[in-house]
């Protein structure tokens, strides 16, 4: 029954969506109605109104999908959908500024001498205002209206010209900043945890282990990573536009002329290019550079963008004098609080010389002056044609429809789930054949063709989360969140383009002259149709496209992880091996020298460790070769053990499939409502699946015990190989580090032998909690200093021998007398090593510090984040560890 039910809800929520009723009331009334009629059969026929769910009754199901929205606002780790709103502001009020108006005019003028022109104009000023509004009605609507009369007047195919504009429109759902991207962003934070669980639980299955390690973890997403992700996407699409323009033109030069305007191209043009230019792309840049150099997020971003949206429209809806005053007064506010902050420290708890007070009292100004700029900017847009109220009534009629159909989404898959449709679909992406792509490209394909009848919230918030933990959970493909979701993201753009629900087709059809038929746009975006699977196709098959540049921004951050964090170890020892085979004898020779030093003038364990240390270096070379031995057998290896592994895995997850429906089952039956026909029946399924259960365990080779422990014993070998590497690697730097610091605060600790010395005059004339304190201070004091923690044990035993009834002065003393003679012994020793060893040591650490001792420093240098940014682009094979 509960597949029955199932089928009844998809068919009540399709119903209700082809009969023109709203989407935000059309998911959760299917989803009331069918969990009200499961419920309602449920008691009149089984007398129970859980009957009919596959767990769980209809109370749970109704709140479940309330109560998970809900949690997306509790929880203060997901904040994104905050930029909702913020960047739905931004675009509607640069689109009630006529900005793109201004925009299609230029563009049009400066490339209508190149064939297709228009056409790639068209283009240009659509990556333009998605990267700005991301609207795509308001997008279309305009070009529509402005460069569509003009490219059929130049005798452009009505086809070509209608497919541009409205495939260029739809840029805006994967050129950042974009609603879709935000939406997919947070439906796979939720997909992310549930895919990790799952590969967590087939690790321990698949090794009795416990725990997973960490680098086998899937990779996250947010909203910020999902815009760097999209970006290069974003731009490929374009290229492929505007290349398919441009070749069609120089093919069909009589479907699309190359203009020729009036007017030359002299100092009036060029600047009124970069007037119309260069506000967008300063917007532009500091929306997504704030994202990308980490100095904001996205929510942060979206606040940026909309105030710098409204100054924009300040500016180009006032027609008298002082047009600029506002954005000028804004740049040149923007300006000076960037120089103050560069070159002064503005924490007013900092504030202790006059030149702090200058420097805040600047950045003071900066502020005001920029809040008044954005202030006056407002004033102006609400004053002029009511624009600030029409944008604000707009935006929130906006949001509240995004969030409606978010909350009418949840309860929808709640249903879904309540009727064990999660399961149904699970079983069946997990029973095809071909492993990870051929789920990949079934859900592909299904997203494409519901693209065809469904809007993009719709595709997003309702599929997303019933297939992406399965595809994400999938060890051999390893797909990162990012990449995912912004071949979810590509691929859910075509639905404004496919007929016969496009959206970009009706926005178009609404504003096209009636000499254009509806047939004639319908041509016209099938083109464009197949170079946005062909870019989905690219960047499929390319996964650094998608990548890199998020995995890039992550590692050369401030808040970058440190080298030591296991998800980089692989890369990082990749990189190793690569400067081991370049600059080996370079690295063995500055090792060698360092052997060589004297080291006899430290203290006995001192040396010991340092000695230590350097042939920890000497060995890491002999480490790093037993990893690529090791490396290479389990590849050799890994060619005849990865078809048995992947047979048997799939036999035993058709194994835990039956097993699952046997306790499925076994629970009916132990219902109050399950009938002794019921029962009989379930028994009777029961022996059937236990027959088929030992038929596929059968069919596991008598071998596959044997010939998996020994490719275990290999891939424990590399692991074991690899930990040795690291602990040397740590050893033979870590020491020598702390050495070095050590005799850079000689002096430093040279400076306490007076103090101790006063010290001990000053105690003979203080007694108790004033010796104490005196003590205490110069205890706190020495301790800041390297090398100093012997001199500083012994200032506190002096301490504590004053504390309480049995205090001892004499014992008191007697420490600081040790505590002077260790300082004296251990300047000694430190002055000496200062000038003798220290050079030696110092051009050691260099020489092995972005190899053997990469792992030590606190942060990945540029180059080599770099090279692990690479390297981590690229999805690696993990299931031969499952």
């Amino acid at each position: 029954m509960e597949v029955f039910f199932l089928l009844l809800l998809i068919v009540l929520m399709a119903a209700a969506l082809g009969s023109g009723y709203p989407v935000a009331f059309a998911l959760p009334g299917a989803a009331i109605l069918t969990i009200g009629i499961a419920a309602g059969a449920g008691y009149l026929f089984s007398g129970h109104t859980d009957a009919y769910f596959s767990h769980g009754g209809p109370s749970q199901w109704l709140s479940a999908g309330v109560t998970n929205l809900r949690g997306v606002f509790w929880e203060v780790e997901r904040d994104t959908l905050i930029a909702i709103p913020l960047f739905i502001f931004m675009g509607l009020m640069l689109q009630r500024s006529k900005i793109a108006e201004d925009l299609l005019v230029t563009m049009a003028k400066l490339f209508g001498p190149v064939p297709g022109g228009l056409g790639i104009s068209v283009v240009f000023v659509g990556a333009l205002l998605a990267a700005t509004t991301g609207i795509v009605g308001a997008t279309v609507v305009a070009m529509g209206l402005i460069s569509l009369p003009a490219m059929l007047r130049q005798n452009y195919s009505p086809s070509l010209a209608t497919g541009t504009i409205a495939a260029s429109g739809t840029l805006g759902q994967i050129i950042p900043p974009s609603i879709v991207l935000i939406i997919l962003a947070d439906q796979l934070a939720s997909a992310v945890d549930q895919a990790d669980n799952a590969r967590k639980a087939l690790y321990k299955t698949a090794t009795g282990e416990l725990t997973m390690p960490s680098e086998f973890g899937v990779i996250s997403t947010s909203a910020g990573d999902m815009f760097l992700g999209a970006f290069v996407p974003g731009i490929l699409l374009v290229g492929l536009y505007m290349a398919y323009i441009l070749i069609f033109a120089i093919l069909n030069p009589k479907k699309a002329p190359a203009v020729h305007t009036e007017g030359a191209f002299d100092a009036a043009f060029w600047g009124q290019v970069a007037l119309t230019l260069v506000p967008p792309l300063a917007l532009i840049f500091i929306v997504l550079g704030s994202i990308i150099a980490g100095v904001a997020t996205v929510n942060q971003a979206g606040a940026i963008g909309a105030a710098g949206a409204a100054v924009m429209a300040g500016y180009r809806l006032h027609e008298g004098q002082g047009r600029y005053i506002p954005a000028l007064l804004g740049l040149a506010s923007l300006i000076l609080v960037a120089v103050v902050t560069a070159n002064f420290d503005t924490n007013i708890r900092n504030v202790s010389t006059t030149n702090d007070q200058i420097g805040l009292v600047l950045a003071l100004i900066g502020v005001i002056g920029l809040v008044i700029a954005i202030g006056w900017s407002f004033l102006r847009t609400l004053r002029i044609e009511d624009t600030l109220y029409g944008v604000m009534i707009e935006t929130a009629k906006t949001t509240a429809l995004v969030f409606i159909i978010l909350l009418g989404a949840a309860m929808l898959t709640s249903a879904f789930r309540a009727f064990g449709g999660e399961e149904m679909v699970r079983e069946f992406l997990n029973g095809l054949p071909g492993g990870f792509w051929t789920q990949f490209v079934i859900v592909m394909l299904v997203i494409f063709l519901l693209g065809f009848f469904l809007d993009f919230i719709e595709i997003a918030v309702v599929v997303v989360p019933i297939v992406a933990p399965i595809l994400l959970a999938d060890p051999e493909a390893n797909v990162t969140a990012v990449w995912l979701g912004v071949m979810i993201g590509l691929n859910i753009q075509t639905s404004f383009l496919t007929p016969p629900f496009g959206f970009a087709l009706f926005y178009l059809r609404g504003v096209a002259p009636a000499a254009v038929r509806t047939l004639q746009i319908y041509r016209g975006v099938i083109a464009f149709i197949g170079l946005q699977i062909a870019a989905l196709v690219i960047v499929g098959l390319y996964p650094p496209l998608v990548n890199y540049l998020p995995t890039r921004t992550s590692l050369t951050s401030e808040t970058a992880p440190p080298p030591l964090n296991p998800a980089l170890q692989y890369c990082m020892e990749e990189y190793v091996q690569e400067a081991f085979a370049d600059e080996g004898d370079e690295l063995r020779a500055q090792i060698a020298a360092a052997q060589a030093l004297d080291l006899s003038i430290l203290p006995r364990k001192l040396r010991s460790e340092i000695e230590g240390s350097f042939d920890k270096a000497a060995g890491s070379f002999d480490n790093m070769s037993e990893i690529q031995r090791i490396e290479a057998q389990v590849e050799d290896e890994a060619e005849n053990y990865r078809p048995l592994h992947s047979t048997v895995r799939a036999l035993e997850k058709k194994v835990a499939r039956i097993d699952e429906q046997i306790d499925a089952l076994r629970t009916a039956s132990t219902r109050f409502n399950a009938t002794q026909a019921i029962k009989d029946a379930n028994a009777l399924r029961i022996q059937r699946l236990e027959s088929d259960k030992a038929a596929l365990l059968a069919q596991i080779p008598a071998d596959w015990a044997e010939v998996q422990g020994r490719f275990a014993k290999l891939t424990t070998a590399e692991t074991s190989a690899r930990n040795t590497f690291r602990r040397s690697a740590d050893q033979a730097y870590q020491p020598v580090e702390e050495l070095v610091s050590v005799l850079e605060d000689t002096p430093k600790l040279a400076a306490f032998t007076d103090e101790l010395a006063q010290l001990k005059t000053d105690l003979q004339s203080l007694e108790g909690e004033a010796a104490e304190e005196r003590i205490q201070q110069v205890e706190r004091a020495i301790g800041e200093v390297e090398g100093s923690s012997e001199v500083k044990k012994l200032l506190s035993r002096a301490r504590r021998a004053l504390r309480g009834r049995r205090a001892d002065p004499e014992k008191s003393k007697a420490e600081i007398d040790k505590a002077i003679n260790t300082l004296a012994e251990t300047l000694a020793w430190q002055q000496q090593a200062q000038s003798t060893l220290a050079p030696g040591l110092n051009r050691y650490l260099a020489a092995i510090g972005d190899t053997i001792g990469l792992r030590s420093q606190p942060k990945l240098p540029r180059e080599h984040a770099l090279y692990v940014a690479a390297c981590q682009s690229n999805h690696r094979d993990i299931s031969l560890n499952f």
